[in-house]
């Protein structure tokens, strides 16, 4: 998956859905979403890599949403909820974090709303520096092995996909 296609396939179209239900669609969305899933997998593996190399672990998707975490965390948070359930609905996905967790290893639209959801919950804006955008995702997707010397590098190659400046 390149970035370009993850953008064009997955986000855009997710934050159109998620601007029909008054979330609106913005660059810097779609820069966060995008960068979080460089960060993530590199949009390499759709489940998380074991130590032993294979994609057995306990995340799903290009964001890495675990069962027990961020699948119960866009269900149980009052600001998004509904809005996750009704996505759900719009998709014929159960709306429970089991049923989320499977669907979005390979629905990147409802992985993506998912990923946005998450964003959304957040007090602070949407970022508009890399600096910003990291400590927004330490504080939403709180990785185990967070890659800080990463981050950067994602930022801007989201930032320029989002610009239309590269392919």
């Amino acid at each position: 998956m390149t970035p370009d296609r993850l953008l064009r396939t997955a986000i855009i179209p997710a934050l159109s859905e998620l601007a029909a239900l008054d979330i609106p669609d913005s660059l810097p969305a779609r820069r966060q979403v995008l960068c979080i899933a460089l960060q993530e997998t590199g949009l390499r593996h759709r489940r998380q890599v074991t130590s032993t190399g294979h994609e057995l672990g306990p995340a799903m998707s290009f964001w890495q949403f675990e069962r027990g975490g961020g699948c119960i965390e866009v269900f149980h948070s009052h600001v998004i909820n509904d809005r996750m359930r009704r996505i759900c609905a719009d998709f014929n996905v159960e709306p429970n974090a089991a049923a989320l967790w499977t669907a979005m290893q390979y629905h990147d639209v409802v992985a993506a709303c998912a990923a946005r959801l998450l964003v959304y919950t957040r007090p602070e804006p949407l970022p508009t520096t890399a600096a910003d955008g990291w400590a927004q995702y330490l504080k939403t997707w709180r990785p185990g092995k967070p890659h800080p010397s990463t981050w950067a590098g994602h930022w801007a190659t989201a930032d320029a996909v989002v610009k239309g400046e590269m392919k």
